[in-house]
């Protein structure tokens, strides 16, 4: 039982293996939408991405409205992913950190646990400073957080064979004025449209992934 259970465990990880080498980031998409349960299976995986003491201060927007693509498309330098995309996600980080969200998580804890809320006193404690930082610091930490279940999302959407295109080049505050981020306590960090490549004119799409080699890479110590 052991064996076979190894052998799942490895046969899996080259699949994802695969999927990393498959994937990359397509500068043209031919506008077919991806199938809603792909959509779904990238979302649940971004749910479960880890986040520091599993706060998850980020909220995801799913945009899938061509005419709102289209309206972010020169927010976004024209980067012509964003209307060809069947769907488009702006992962935003929580600007601060509050008490309200603390005693939110808490509570969310509790219920899902079947606890007392009491007995979460001292995680709380250790919660709490988290929402007495300055707003440069906590949005410096939840944005660091964010690229932790924006880079969840690139994993699983390659795992899906799902194009995604990682884009850190848009005006961040043009975006969250359109999107009413500021409203909501939100301020946008990063893009990833999802899609399928347009082969015949990425010229990407055919050409050998460039990646340091490990030794580069890696140091043993």
């Amino acid at each position: 039982m052991e064996n076979i259970t190894q052998l799942i465990s490895t046969t899996n990880f080259m699949k994802l293996l695969e999927a990393l080498e498959w994937r990359y980031a397509s500068k043209k998409m031919n506008g077919q939408p991806v199938p809603q349960e792909k959509v779904e299976r990238i979302l649940e995986a971004i749910r479960l991405a880890p986040s520091s003491m599993g706060l998850q201060p980020y909220t995801v927007l799913v945009i899938t409205d061509p005419e709102l693509k289209k309206q972010i498309l020169p927010i976004a330098n024209n980067q012509q992913q964003i209307i060809d995309s069947s769907h488009l996600l702006v992962f935003a980080a929580w600007n601060k950190i509050t008490p309200e969200h603390v005693d939110e998580y808490i509570k969310l804890i509790a219920k899902t646990r079947n606890v007392g809320e009491s007995s979460l006193q001292q995680f709380k404690a250790m919660l709490t400073p988290l929402a007495e930082r300055s707003f440069e610091d906590s949005l410096n930490w939840t944005a660091r957080q964010t690229y932790i279940a924006f880079g969840t999302a690139i994993a699983a959407a390659a795992e899906e064979h799902v194009d995604a295109t990682p884009m850190e080049g848009f005006n961040n505050v043009a975006l969250d004025k359109l999107l009413n981020l500021n409203e909501k306590g939100l301020r946008s960090v990063t893009l990833l449209p999802l899609g399928y490549r347009d082969a015949e004119k990425d010229v990407l799409a055919t050409s050998a992934k460039v990646r340091r080699n490990k030794e580069e890479l890696f140091l043993l110590q």
